[in-house]
């Protein structure tokens, strides 16, 4: 199943957090040593706060833990957890969608998560627009969906993934 929060909370970390984030993926058993050893912090694998915990996927927790209140937040928040949680794929009709296209950049771009990172992240600009800013017009409306897939299956190698805040510039240069 394509693991949509992978994707979704480096996008919010660094829209609403810390626009220089720098995000570390790691085999599940090696992440908790990693994020000792860099002072990270891990998200969307298991046991941790960031994660899915008590029926919140990863960018859910995130939302909850750095207190960001805001209704196109609120919004995409259950459009993400439905595209996660495969149990929850109906919570919204843009679920389906959203799922089917990580399921797509997946099959493209495999485990190269920074670039989907870099490729997926307008697509969630474009869904974080979707509701109006407070004050605007009426919420706009939501996209219809045509025909996808219910349940879309792909392999997908279990990777624990962290965060780890930079306090320095970025440089392009090696």
């Amino acid at each position: 199943m394509p693991a949509v929060d992978r994707i979704a909370c480096p996008w919010l970390i660094r829209r609403f957090i810390d626009p220089d984030a720098e995000f570390l993926y790691v085999p599940a058993p090696e992440v908790a040593a990693v994020a000792e050893r860099e002072g990270a912090i891990p998200y969307d694998v298991g046991g941790v706060e960031l994660g899915h915990v008590d029926g919140r996927c990863s960018f859910e927790s995130i939302l909850l833990k750095y207190g960001l209140k805001d209704p196109a937040l609120d919004r995409l928040a259950l459009i993400v957890h439905g595209a996660d949680v495969p149990a929850d794929l109906d919570i919204t009709p843009e679920a389906a969608g959203l799922k089917a296209i990580a399921h797509g950049f997946a099959m493209v771009h495999g485990e190269a998560d920074h670039r989907k990172i870099e490729l997926e992240s307008p697509l969630y600009d474009a869904l974080y627009g979707l509701v109006p800013a407070p004050g605007g017009a009426a919420e706009a409306p939501l996209f219809e969906l045509g025909v996808i897939p219910a349940r879309i299956g792909a392999a997908h190698s279990s990777f624990g993934i962290f965060v780890k805040r930079i306090h320095y510039a970025w440089s392009s240069q090696a």
